[in-house]
Order: C-alpha cells, then structure tokens, then sequence
C-alpha cells in the first residue's frame, strides 16, 4: 500500500533541497571571492617586488655615484638615506590618508565582486 505523502512532507523536502542548494552557492561564492582577492594581491606583490628591487640597485648606484663626486663613497649613502628619510616623514604626516583610503577601498572593491 503506497501512502502518498502529504503537503507538509514536499514543503519540508523542497525547503531541505534548497537550504543545501543556497549553502552550496555560498560556498562557491566565498570561494571565487577568495580566489580574485587572492590573486590580485599575488600580482600586485609581484610587481612591488620587482619595483622594489630595481629601486634598491638605482638606489646604490645612484649613492655611489655621489659618493665619487663628493669624493667619499658613504657620502652618497647618506645623502640618499637623507632623502628617504625626509621622504618617509613627509609620507607619514600629510600623505597617510591619501595613501590608506584608496588601498582600503581596493581591498574593499575586490572581496565585494
């Protein structure tokens, strides 16, 4: 004897069959919105670091080269440390902000897509 299966019994089997079908696209959201983050501060690195190392070999040929025209070497090295170090100060003091807001929306941006 089949016993057909009342109204409540579908409703709760449609209800389960889409509370697992939401679960899973929100994992597959979180997923690709991981993956985007996650390579873009990949390459983003990438970059930093190719920049920061070809800024690093500028940098000491260009202490070098001051430190020959001034006829000491480490002349140079001071003279381009200086600069960063008035350069930092000014970057902590007047540019934070402008530097921290468009970083933090970036972030912001990537992880809501």
């Amino acid at each position: 004897m089949d016993i057909k299966p009342g109204i409540f019994e579908i409703l709760f089997d449609k209800a389960e069959s889409f509370g697992k079908t939401t679960y899973e696209i929100s994992k597959l959201k979180a997923l690709d919105t991981t993956t985007v983050v996650a390579t873009s501060v990949v390459s983003r690195i990438s970059v930093i670091l190719m920049l920061s190392m070809f800024l690093l070999v500028f940098n000491i040929g260009v202490a070098l080269f001051l430190g020959e025209f001034l006829e000491k070497i480490y002349y140079g090295f001071f003279i381009v440390a200086g600069f960063y170090l008035i350069a930092g100060i000014i970057l902590h003091f007047f540019l934070h902000k402008w530097i921290e807001k468009p970083l933090s929306n970036l972030i912001i941006t990537q992880a809501l897509k």
